[in-house]
Order: C-alpha cells, then sequence, then structure tokens
C-alpha cells in the first residue's frame, strides 16, 4: 500500500501518523510518538534552557551539541519508521511536516540572551530537523503551517473543513485513543502528502 507520514514536532518528540491508501478510503497504517533526542542526551530536548542553566561560553556549547544532537539523530529516527513501513509491505511515497513561522538568523548567544528567543529556537529546531529528515532520506516533502495545520490541508485538498473533520473523525474511530489535536493534524498533513504522491 503507498503510504505518507504525517509529523507534528514538540519538545523533543513528534506526533507520527502514517496514512495509507487513497483520498476516499485512507487507513491509518501507523500512529506513534516518536523520540527526536537520544536517550543518552536528554538535555537536547531543551539545549538553549540547558545552556542557560550553566551561562557563560559553557551555555553555547551545551546549546550547539544539543542542536547537533537532534539534527543527527532526526534522519535516523525517520529511517527507523521507514524501514518499518517497508517491513510491513508498504511503499511510503511522501512525508509532511508541520512548520513555524521561522525566525532570524539569530547566532546562539542572541538566543540564548533572550528567553524568549530560546522557546522560539526550539520549537523551530524540531520542526525544522524533520524536514531536513526527510530531505535527507529522499523523501518527497510537504510543508503545511502549524498554526492552520487543519484548513491547510483543507484548502490542498480541495474539501471543506466539515468534509476533513469527518474524514479525520473516522480515522480516529478505526485507530483508536489516542486521538487528539496532534494526531489529527499530523493525519491531515500526511493526507495532503498522499494526495501529492
Amino acid at each position: 500500500m503507498r503510504v505518507a507520514l504525517g509529523w507534528k514536532a514538540h519538545s523533543g518528540w513528534a506526533a507520527l501518523v502514517a496514512v495509507g491508501g487513497d483520498a476516499r478510503e485512507p487507513h491509518v497504517v501507523e500512529r506513534a510518538r516518536i523520540a527526536l533526542v537520544p536517550d543518552d542526551e536528554p538535555f537536547a530536548k531543551a539545549p538553549y534552557h540547558a545552556g542557560e542553566r550553566v551561562g557563560g561560553a559553557e551555555a553555547r556549547e551545551i546549546a550547539e551539541r544539543g542542536v547537533a544532537s537532534v539534527q543527527q539523530y532526526v534522519p535516523g529516527a525517520i529511517q527507523r519508521v521507514l524501514k518499518r513501513c517497508t517491513d510491513a509491505g508498504h511503499a511510503v511515497c511522501g512525508c509532511a511536516v508541520l512548520v513555524g513561522s521561522g525566525m532570524p538568523a539569530w547566532t546562539t548567544d542572541e538566543i540564548l540572551a533572550v528567553h524568549f528567543r530560546m522557546h522560539k529556537a526550539e520549537g523551530e529546531l524540531f520542526r525544522d530537523a524533520l524536514v531536513a529528515g526527510t530531505r535527507a532520506c529522499g523523501l518527497a516533502l510537504t510543508t503545511l503551517p502549524d498554526k492552520s495545520a487543519l484548513d491547510a490541508a483543507a484548502k490542498a485538498l480541495a474539501t471543506t473543513r466539515t468534509k476533513l473533520d469527518a474524514t479525520l473523525a473516522a480515522l480516529g474511530k478505526i485507530a483508536g485513543a489516542p486521538w487528539g489535536k496532534d494526531q489529527k493534524e499530523a493525519a491531515a498533513a500526511a493526507l495532503v502528502a498522499l494526495a501529492k504522491a
């Protein structure tokens, strides 16, 4: 079965929903919470905040090490999902990531200097790592705005929000709990990637 992946990132993890089939009869192939940081580097969940605790030059080193750890780890996490799909007889044809609005090209020191920037940078870090990891895995990439994921998905699918919401509710009934906002938005993103493939 052709399958597309949909990702909604959080600090240190992402909601994944893999959807297969076609737009008329989609199926949830996998739903999971995927770690985006290695177990042996839990500070990488919030690398700028981890750096803030120590201050000085060491703060920059900790933050940059955490960012690099995430960037190195995420492609492998995506590859493991791809392997599970392939082992189950599916062909992954695309991947959708819910993305933020971006941020200025702040240096690590500029981020560490303002607490709000740390939150912004950590949010963008995991979304950007999923985008880069998708490209590194050679998958067709679709992005949707995180803040308006369902509306953007409905528009991309040339359907109404009411119809999309009904499709997502039907998928959730079959998939079972948990089926909250994260799963619905990741599934909607996967539906868009599946339609584009």
